[in-house]
C-alpha cells in the first residue's frame, strides 16, 4: 500500500511541472491570460525586501463600448412595430433606427439551443445542446452540459476587463443540477456572469417566480403589484448602479433575457387591454397586414410572396366563433 501511495505521489508531481505562465501566449488565443510576474523583490530581511503590485495589462481601448444583449422569446419576426408588426415597442424601434437591422437571422426554435448558440457562437450541437436542457440524454451533441472549453462570450469579455451580468431565464443548465445543493459550476456564474439575477428553468410563474441570485434561490417580493418583468428591469438598473459607483472605467456587458412572452402568460389588464379587439380578424387578416408593411418597410425584398398558411392550421373564417 505504501509504494501505491509513493508511486501516486510522483505521478501528481511529475504531471504539475507539465506548463508554465510563459508557455502560455499572451495574445489572447488562449484565456485565461497568464498571470502577470511579481514585481517584488524579496530579501532575507523584510526591510531590504520591496512589496509592488504588478501592473495589469491594459487589454482593453479606452473607448470599449458597454454591450447589452437583449433575448426575449416566442417573439415572432412580424410582432414587433420595429419589424412590421403591430406590438408598440418605441424603445426597440428607436435602437434599431440608430443601428443595424437584421432580416435573416436565423433561431433554433427552441430555448436551449438557441441559447447555447448565442452565448457561444457555436452551432448548438457542437455545445452539447442539442435540445432544451430537461431532455438532455446520453448522446454527444445532446447532454444539456455546455463544455467550459467553449467559452461564452461573457467568459471572453470578462477576462478581457468587463464586468459582466445576466439577467432572466437562463435554461442551460441539466434540469438534474438546478436543485439548491448543485452541483453549481454549471449555473450562469460558473460561465463567466459575475452577477446573475433570474431563474434557471425554461419558464417561471410571472407574479410567484422561483428566483435565483448567482448561487442561492430568494424569495419573490410579497406584493401583489409584482410583475417578474419589471423586477428585472429594477435589478438590472441597480446593478448599473453598484458598477458606476465601484468601476466607473471599467465597461459592461448585461445579458437581459425575461421570462416573457414565452408561457405562462402572465400580465396586467392595463398591458392586455391596450390590444382589446385588434387582432379580432384573425390570423390571416394579421398575416397580410403585416406582409404588405414589412414590403413598405424594405425589411422583405421587393418581389417576396407571402408563404401559404400551414396546411394544419385552419382559416380564421372557418373556426365557429363559440
Amino acid at each position: 500500500m505504501k509504494s501505491f501511495y509513493v508511486i501516486a505521489a510522483a505521478i501528481c508531481c511529475f504531471g504539475m511541472s507539465a506548463l508554465t505562465a510563459e508557455d502560455v501566449p499572451n495574445d489572447g488565443s488562449v484565456l485565461p491570460f497568464p498571470p502577470e510576474p511579481m514585481a517584488s523583490v524579496t530579501k532575507p530581511r523584510l526591510q531590504d525586501s520591496t512589496m509592488k503590485w504588478p501592473e495589469p495589462d491594459q487589454l482593453l481601448p479606452a473607448d470599449a463600448p458597454n454591450v447589452l444583449v437583449v433575448l426575449v422569446d416566442d417573439v415572432g419576426f412580424g410582432i414587433s412595430e420595429t419589424f412590421g408588426g403591430e406590438v408598440h415597442t418605441p424603445t426597440l424601434t428607436k435602437l434599431a433606427n440608430e443601428g443595424l437591422k437584421y432580416n435573416c437571422f436565423h433561431t433554433t426554435s427552441i430555448c436551449s439551443p438557441t441559447r447555447a448558440a448565442l452565448l457561444t457562437g457555436r452551432n448548438h450541437t457542437c455545445v452539447s445542446s442539442g435540445t432544451i436542457a430537461e431532455r438532455a440524454v446520453a448522446f454527444d451533441g445532446y447532454t444539456g452540459v455546455i463544455p467550459k472549453t467553449a467559452a461564452t462570450f461573457a467568459e471572453v469579455l470578462k477576462q478581457y476587463g468587463y464586468h459582466t451580468s445576466a439577467f432572466g431565464k437562463w435554461h442551460n443548465t441539466p434540469a438534474t443540477e438546478t436543485t439548491g445543493i448543485g452541483p453549481k459550476d454549471r449555473w450562469p456564474n460558473g460561465y463567466g456572469f459575475e452577477h446573475f439575477y433570474g431563474f434557471l428553468a425554461g419558464e417561471t410563474s410571472q407574479w410567484e417566480p422561483r428566483l435565483v441570485e448567482n448561487y442561492n434561490y430568494v424569495e419573490p417580493p410579497v406584493d401583489e403589484k409584482y410583475h417578474l418583468t419589471e423586477d428585472l428591469v429594477d435589478q438590472a438598473l441597480g446593478w448599473l448602479d453598484k458598477r458606476q459607483s465601484f468601476a466607473p472605467e471599467k465597461p459592461f456587458l448585461m445579458y437581459w433575457a425575461p421570462g416573457a412572452v414565452h408561457g405562462p402568460h402572465h400580465i396586467f389588464p392595463e398591458w392586455a387591454d391596450k390590444y382589446k379587439g385588434k387582432f379580432d380578424d384573425g390570423w390571416d387578416a394579421y398575416r397580410q397586414r403585416v406582409f404588405k408593411r414589412q414590403l413598405e418597410m424594405g425589411i422583405i425584398p421587393p418581389g417576396t410572396e407571402l408563404t401559404p398558411r400551414d396546411k394544419t392550421m385552419a382559416a380564421w373564417d372557418d373556426i365557429p366563433e363559440d
